[in-house]
């Protein structure tokens, strides 16, 4: 009788228990509706700001990984945000506070174990927004100098003039200088030669002035610029700024290439000497003599 007795009494505690959570169902069910109904708003929500990211606002960013990675972090925040707006409409606040307290500890974790890896990721990202800097822009930096060919989430690629490629992390990247030849299609370059002493200093200024004038468009606020800048062993030192377009580091070898040429030609048509060291011994004034003895025979 007894164990009838403890059967019955187990199984009156289980219905009661039963339908004690069916009771809370049905009272919850309206909630749980409208849960889900959030949770499909919110979805729908998530995938039109994503397209609009991607159609608009990312149009700037060139690296189609970076606006790939953008788009899916704001359509998870959306979610999250639904997410936890039916944990409350449930009114299941212990297990949000649960999950809030759980994800900033995760997060902690994640974040001490990845700094690296997240600094790098930080970095992209201000890559990606930097106006300095673009997809095909020609930038040097104390390590290497390139043509910009991928901005990553973890790195920046150079294409060198080599043809070779430099792998920069995107956060020693950041925090260095870089030149970016790319921003400004105009340049001033120099040139600089020496002439002979026995030359006409103002001759040769006027033809050097006329000659990159001539051959190189010097634009508005632009001017060819002419200085001599010391007495050398052999030559009158003389230096030529002047401006061009360049937006690669080629192109300023190509106007250096280009002007010493032609000062070369106009020096040689005008008389006009370029010396070169030399050294002259002068065995009478130094009494030098070179003794020539034979053996004897």
């Amino acid at each position: 009788m007894k164990d009838n007795f403890k059967i019955g009494d187990a199984f009156n505690k289980l219905w009661d228990k039963l339908d004690d959570w069916f009771s809370t169902i049905i009272l919850k069910l309206p909630n749980f509706i409208l849960a889900v109904v959030i949770m499909i708003l919110f979805y729908f929500i998530a995938r039109g700001v994503r397209k609009l990211l991607l159609r608009f606002l990312l149009n700037r960013i060139s690296q189609k990984s970076i606006q790939d990675i953008i788009a899916k972090m704001v359509f998870l925040s959306i979610i999250l945000i639904g997410f936890f707006i039916a944990l409350g409409v449930l009114e299941l606040n212990k297990i949000l506070t649960s999950i809030l307290a759980g994800a900033g500890v995760v997060g902690l974790a994640v974040g001490l174990a990845l700094q690296g890896t997240l600094s790098n990721t930080v970095g992209g990202l201000v890559l990606s927004f930097m106006p300095k800097i673009r997809i095909n822009d020609y930038i040097e930096t104390s390590e290497a100098k390139g043509f910009v060919s991928e901005i990553s989430l973890r790195n920046i690629v150079l294409r060198r003039p080599d043809n070779n490629y430099t792998i920069v992390p995107n956060s020693k990247f950041v925090d260095n200088s870089f030149t970016n030849y790319s921003l400004s299609k105009r340049s001033r370059i120099s040139v600089s030669c020496g002439v002979g002493y026995e030359s006409d200093l103002q001759e040769v200024e006027d033809v050097v002035k006329r000659v990159i004038s001539e051959n190189f468009e010097q634009k508005n606020g632009e001017d060819v610029e002419f200085f001599y800048t010391e007495f050398g062993d052999s030559s009158i030192n003389f230096m030529t700024r002047f401006w061009i377009d360049m937006v690669k580091n080629k192109q300023e070898y190509e106007g250096k290439h280009k002007a010493i040429k032609l000062i070369k030609s106009e020096f040689n048509a005008k008389g006009i000497n370029i010396p070169f060291p030399i050294r002259t011994l002068d065995f009478g004034k130094n009494n030098l003599q070179i003794n020539r003895d034979s053996p004897e025979e």
